[in-house]
């Protein structure tokens, strides 16, 4: 059971699929060992950031920050990304030929698994060394007691060799045939750095499919077989595998005893080497995070770190508070176009009253957008009544005349300038007016060659005007209908496509528009001094795209109503890409619709917490990568035997398991409200009665009533009189027949304590996982899992056996 540690040296852990991971498992200290906590505390609490701590030998000075000696330097820092995992290694049972899935070695000592050694290649250091010498072939070759059919084997390439000037280098992983060069797996050209996936015939492959090698894509490499076809598989984590060639099982696959082999050729050049290790190991993520400090600490001349690590929830926590749901699309929005596409500027214009400019809050260069007097008189207040459901203000025009008062310019610099000469501009827009006649806003080029400006003709029809030869400005007319109307609305220019979108729809087809280029200069609230807007104006954006991307910012109209009435999965998925996420683990099939969070002022983790507390869900960081999981409420409903993780007897665990029966969870009246909504209380009479009143308050973002009342009757029904429960299980796991089945459990994964004893209420228990902690050490892995009772969950099924017994488990679903 060899733990894996890595580190994730340089990388940033908002980027996970760009990370070189460096194995620093011989570093750390198995006496202490590796302590990792996750989950909750119980089904009524918030999972907390998980965490993992450990200490490592820092002899050689390694891990000292700052360090220019270190071979890590400079990226022994804070929030550095690290990961660990379980490879757990298959053991052989019954006579051979085994299946190739019991195949495993760490390569601690020469085993009795390798029958041949050639060329120099032999077991160093805990792996597989192959040299790569010009001119010899250097190989390890196992006994011939082997089958794949139903089976698998893999490995982790664990040095990478380099073609040190050689025109021919290869290092390969193969399952051998009884017939010479009839063989296949993997096959790396160093001299090439293409990877291939080989079903060699007299060392011919007439069709393989060949990678860019990737020495993160492609650290572990597989060869599966099932139910008649081999699959050729890679990993970055002995995980997450990724098919990367498929073939009808070759005949002699399934009629012949087969080897493995590590073999390597090279021609000329410099001499290298090729390390495997871990081969056949099933890997279990426990942990994925970042370093929270590296302090050194001495004990005579002897050296050691012992460092903390926090999940996903640290960086989530540290997050600023959020814009408005409008504001968010905007700043995010470009993530789902589907090409390349950024913002080159927003201005929110939410600035508070009496500023006298605005900001771009794109992160780019673009200038501010600065109050410009024209003629005398007129206003222009900032901190006014803002879109609805954002919570932001807008600017608000009030000129002399169309011809006198005051507007917004910005220079938004020559990189702007340059990107939309390379990229189509793409304009996005909120304005309310009852005042026709005159211009939004418009964006030119310093030679006034190319120009693009939106007006409001003089029956308030969308007009652009547009050049791309110097004046004068082309009218082309649009079909939008009487937009001075005194009502909020979204404008969308598609730069690609020439087409306008009006609060979310598209308004007729191609526009005769010409070309724009080069442009630098920004105006709101009129053009070039004249035609002064009169109404509000407020997020003004500019982006640039690669084709056509208005239809994913004319989306953004959806965001004026907080888009209330989504699901909640897919609200959870929205605040994941505020948050820089750009995926979501879905678990579930019950989402109820949430109403609007719209306004700013709120952190992310916050939002997604008042989902989850809506819904009766659970939110938590994945353990494998830097991502996010979230379970609806169904999840849990009715757990059956056979989606079990594992069952294990009383004997088997550690001391410790109590029966609990208390007041801890009870809850007997609950006052339920929702935004905008009626305010409801529902009881369980006999159990105030019975115990006393013990209150709660729920809000929730429900958009009915009736789905409030659900809420409050589901958390009701489940804890007016909760049953005594087991809350604490722990186990030994390295010990159990069962090892991968337990490293399987996670949150809500639930499995049976059987033959429990006889002062029990009943001989077998089935419990839900909540969380756990564990304690990692050589040949050690105690986890105590925080369990809450399955039953709790169970819902009325009309007619079934188990889950319809009237007065027993009626309880309905919501």
């Amino acid at each position: 059971m060899p733990i894996l540690v890595e580190a994730g040296w340089g990388g940033l852990v908002q980027y996970p699929w760009s990370i070189t991971w460096t194995d620093i498992t011989d570093r750390v200290d198995m006496v202490q060992g590796v302590a990792i906590t996750r989950g909750a505390s119980d089904e009524r609490s918030e999972t907390q950031p998980g965490s993992a701590t450990l200490t490592l030998d820092n002899a050689d000075g390694a891990l000292t920050p700052g360090n220019p000696n270190s071979p890590y330097y400079p990226y022994v820092r804070k929030n550095s990304p690290i990961r660990v995992s379980m490879a757990v290694m298959p053991a052989r049972t019954g006579a051979a030929p085994w299946p190739l899935s019991q195949m495993g070695d760490t390569f601690d000592s020469t085993s009795g698994l390798w029958a041949s050694f050639t060329g120099g290649a032999s077991v160093t250091g805990g792996r597989a060394r192959i040299p790569l010498t010009p001119g010899v072939t250097s190989t390890m070759v196992s006994a011939r007691q082997w089958k794949l059919p139903g089976a698998s084997v893999c490995a982790r390439l664990a040095t990478v060799p380099t073609a040190n000037g050689s025109s021919v280098s290869r290092s390969n992983f193969f399952v051998e045939s009884t017939t010479a060069g009839t063989r296949l797996g993997w096959q790396h050209n160093v001299s090439t750095g293409k990877l291939r996936a080989v079903n060699l015939v007299g060392d011919v492959d007439g069709a393989p499919t060949d990678l860019d090698f990737s020495a993160i894509d492609h650290r572990w490499m597989r060869i599966r077989e099932t139910s008649g076809l081999v699959y050729w598989e890679t990993s970055p984590d002995g995980w997450d595998w990724t098919v990367r060639r498929t073939l009808a099982t070759p005949a002699w696959v399934t009629s012949q005893s087969l080897v493995v082999s590590l073999n390597a050729t090279r021609t000329g050049g410099t001499g290298d080497y090729a390390e495997w290790d871990l081969l056949g190991a099933q890997v279990r993520p426990r942990f994925y995070g970042m370093v929270n400090e590296w302090p050194v600490e001495w004990e005579g001349l002897y050296s050691k770190v012992t460092i903390s690590a926090t999940d996903l929830f640290k960086r989530l926590n540290r997050l600023p508070e959020l814009r408005s749901m409008l504001g968010m699309e905007v700043l995010t929005s470009d993530t789902l176009t589907g090409l390349y596409s950024f913002l080159a500027a927003y201005y929110p214009l939410s600035e508070d009253a009496g500023s006298t400019s605005a900001g771009s809050v794109a992160g780019g260069s673009a200038g501010a957008l600065a109050v410009t007097q024209v003629g005398a008189g007129g206003t222009l207040e900032f901190g006014t009544d803002g879109v609805p459901e954002t919570g932001e203000t807008a600017v608000t025009f009030t000129p002399a005349s169309s011809a006198a008062g005051k507007y917004l310019v910005a220079d938004l610099g020559p990189q702007t300038a340059s990107d939309t000469t390379t990229w189509m501009p793409m304009l996005e827009v909120w304005f309310k007016t009852s005042t026709v006649s005159r211009a939004i806003c418009g964006l030119y080029e310093q030679g006034l060659d190319h120009e693009l400006a939106f007006v409001l003709n003089a029956s308030g029809v969308l007009q652009i005007e547009h050049t791309e030869s110097g004046e004068p400005r082309v009218i082309t007319a649009t079909s939008t209908g009487n937009l001075a109307n005194d009502t909020w609305h979204h404008l969308v220019y598609d730069g690609s496509l020439l087409r306008i979108y009006v609060d979310g729809v598209p308004v007729g087809g191609s526009l005769a528009v010409t070309s724009s280029q080069n442009l630098r200069y920004l105006h709101v609230g009129g053009y070039r001094g004249a035609r002064l807007f009169t109404g509000q104006i407020a997020h003004v954006a500019l982006h640039v795209a690669q084709g056509p991307a208005g239809a994913v910012y004319a989306a953004n109209y959806g965001a004026s109503t907080g888009y209330s009435g989504e699901s909640a999965d897919s609200r959870v998925e929205r605040l994941a890409r505020y948050a820089g996420l750009s995926s979501v683990t879905i678990l579930g099939s019950t989402h109820d619709q949430v109403a609007s969070q719209g306004p700013a002022g709120s952190g992310v983790v916050a939002r997604l917490r008042e989902v989850e507390a809506t819904e009766s869900g659970r939110l938590y960081a994945e353990r494998d990568y830097f991502g996010l999981a979230y379970q609806s409420r169904d999840v849990r409903y009715n757990p059956d035997p056979v989606d079990e993780v594992f069952t294990i007897s009383y004997a088997d665990l550690e001391p410790g398991l109590q029966l609990a029966d208390d007041d801890q969870k009870l809850v007997n009246e609950v006052e339920a409200s929702r935004p905008g909504g009626a305010t409801q209380t529902v009881t369980a009479p006999s159990s105030v009665l019975a115990f006393g009143s013990y209150p709660q308050q729920l809000n929730v973002l429900k958009t009915t009533d009736l789905k409030v009342a659900d809420a409050a009757y589901w958390l009701v029904s489940r804890y007016a009189n909760p049953d005594p429960e087991i809350r604490e299980v722990p186990v030994e796991a390295a010990t159990m027949a069962s090892y991968l089945d337990i490293l399987d459990a996670d949150i809500s994964s639930y499995f049976t304590v059987f033959d429990l004893p006889s002062q029990a209420l009943a001989s077998s228990a089935r419990v839900t996982v909540e969380g756990y902690t564990e304690t990692i050490k050589e040949q050690s892995h105690e986890i105590q899992f925080r369990t809450s009772t399955s039953a709790r969950d169970s819902v009325w099924i009309l007619g079934d056996t188990v889950y319809g017994v009237l007065g027993s488990t009626t309880r309905l679903a919501y």
